[in-house]
């Protein structure tokens, strides 16, 4: 089995790469392959028996994925996309990366005679828009409000109606915002949501630019990477014609955020949280949904965290060692 993994070096990226390298398998099949491609090369460990590919590029640039596509994968992880505070402060970028760059997926897809991969298509809780009921269940519609949230509906759509013509065996995947993020902020408007929760477990300080009573739907980089993998080996007439799933999460309030982590790492690390409120943030975030009825993910066997300390633990236990620092 080849795999392809658009957006290798992102958190969700790497994460699943690094997965496979250790299942080995997928589907049932033996992998022999990844090819990982972002806009800068990942770095992954190549000393297994998967013979693992990295490649700088864009995704945006057609012959590039046409190439990538000639290929032939047998599933492709498509996680490449500008995140949501950038692709709402920039326009042109966001619709080039985030839609042009799933369109040449998809048409490079059709190029290929007789090809049908599966294709699993990360797309967002923010295709939704306000206002919402108290929970949004699977019928809702998609009324986005931002530039990030239009364009994954637009790939939501496309990918229904390619897999509909025959040209692919694709599945959207809604995903819940992922906390607690490793490493550094990123421009996304949701990073704050990790940064209070990662940085004070690190014993630095963190800003809260939003009320604590701001409730949002969240899962773990571990569920992360469960969803992926479940979607790529689920079977296609088991999912029907509706491609495009909202997954399981946890709705809670950034208060009950902030609570959990007391009660897992003490007052004083709790207290390394400062609220200093962002208009712009808090203009984002007030066009977001906070909670779902993910019946129909969860009929097909997809599942997340059913608390936040949960969630908490899992950052530790893979980012931390399992251990808070002294």
């Amino acid at each position: 089995m080849k795999i392809l993994v658009l957006g290798a070096a992102g958190m969700i990226g790497r994460k699943l790469i690094e997965r496979l390298l250790v299942n080995g398998s997928l589907r049932g099949e033996k992998i022999e392959a990844i090819h990982a491609f972002d806009v800068v090369e990942g770095a992954f460990d190549n000393s297994g028996s998967i013979n693992i590919t990295t490649q700088a590029g864009d995704v945006a640039e057609k012959a590039t994925i046409d190439r990538l596509v000639a290929a032939r994968p047998d599933i492709i992880f498509h996680l490449a996309a500008i995140v949501s505070g950038e692709a709402e402060a920039d326009f042109e970028k966001g619709y080039r990366i985030n839609l042009d760059g799933t369109m040449n997926l998809f048409n490079a897809i059709i190029g290929e005679e007789g090809y049908t991969p599966r294709v699993v298509y990360a797309s967002s809780i923010a295709v939704f828009g306000a206002p919402f009921p108290a929970s949004i269940e699977d019928e809702f519609h998609q009324t986005p409000l931002t530039s990030y949230g239009t364009q994954k509906a637009i790939g939501e759509l496309l990918l229904a109606d390619y897999t509909r013509k025959g040209h692919m065996d694709g599945i959207g995947l809604r995903f819940p915002t992922i906390v607690v993020r490793p490493g550094k902020p990123n421009a996304a408007a949701s990073g704050f949501f990790s940064n209070i929760i990662r940085e004070p477990l690190s014993g630095k300080g963190a800003v809260l630019p939003v009320d604590k009573s701001v409730m949002h739907w969240m899962a773990s980089p571990r569920s992360a990477v469960n969803f992926c993998i479940h979607a790529a080996e689920l079977d296609g007439e088991t999912i029907g014609p509706r491609r495009n799933l909202t997954l399981p999460g946890l709705a809670i309030t950034v208060g009950e955020m902030i609570q959990a982590l007391e009660s897992i790492a003490g007052s004083k690390t709790a207290a390394l949280v400062t609220h200093e409120p962002n208009e712009t943030i808090m203009g984002i975030v007030a066009n977001w949904p906070r909670r779902f009825i993910a019946s129909r993910a969860e009929e097909l066997g997809f599942s997340a965290e059913k608390t936040f300390e949960e969630i908490i633990q899992a950052h530790i236990e893979d980012e931390l060692g399992g251990q808070l620092p002294q």
